[in-house]
């Protein structure tokens, strides 16, 4: 029990000495490199919105094949049910007929696991993209933090 206690608090302790070290740019001499990484966090953000509604609207497209395709499978499905009653009591055109139905079916149903496929890949593309844009929100909260931080340093300075 005091082990956990003593990790626990020395982790408050880590949490909030870091917080107070972390900021980069600590004097009005930084404001440059300051409005440089804004701008480039500003940029970074633009595009990461343009790729997220890029990915966002190329989803329902994903979601729509993979339906079709679902159905499609499940049609080759039935038809090669069909085929293989017919072939067991039929002749050999008919088991033919049956073997051409169940590959028909068994490629339809590998194109259907590759729609859903397409569209989990196209979901966790949406999720990274979202973090991403999370990460960098965050970014720019910190650097606008940095900035209102040397503005007061700055004697006579009223920031906005």
């Amino acid at each position: 029990m005091k082990f956990i206690s003593y990790a626990l608090s020395t982790l408050v302790l880590v949490t909030f000495s870091v917080s107070a070290f972390a900021q980069k740019y600590k004097t009005p001499a930084d404001t440059g490199k300051l409005n440089a990484e804004y701008v480039k966090v500003q940029n970074n953000i633009a595009d990461l919105t343009v790729k997220l509604s890029d990915a966002q609207s190329g989803l329902p497209a994903y979601k729509t094949k993979a339906v079709n395709a679902g159905n499609d499978a499940q049609t080759a499905a039935a038809a090669s049910d069909t085929s293989s009653s017919k072939a067991t009591s039929g002749n050999l055109q008919d088991s033919k007929d049956a073997k051409k139905s169940a590959s028909d079916a068994y490629d339809k149903a590998k194109d259907s696991r590759s729609a859903n496929n397409d569209v989990g890949k196209q979901n966790e593309k949406i999720r990274k993209l979202n973090d991403a844009l999370k990460k960098q929100r965050q970014r720019l909260r910190d650097l606008d933090q940095m900035r209102a931080a040397i503005y007061a340093q700055i004697p006579g300075n009223v920031h906005p």
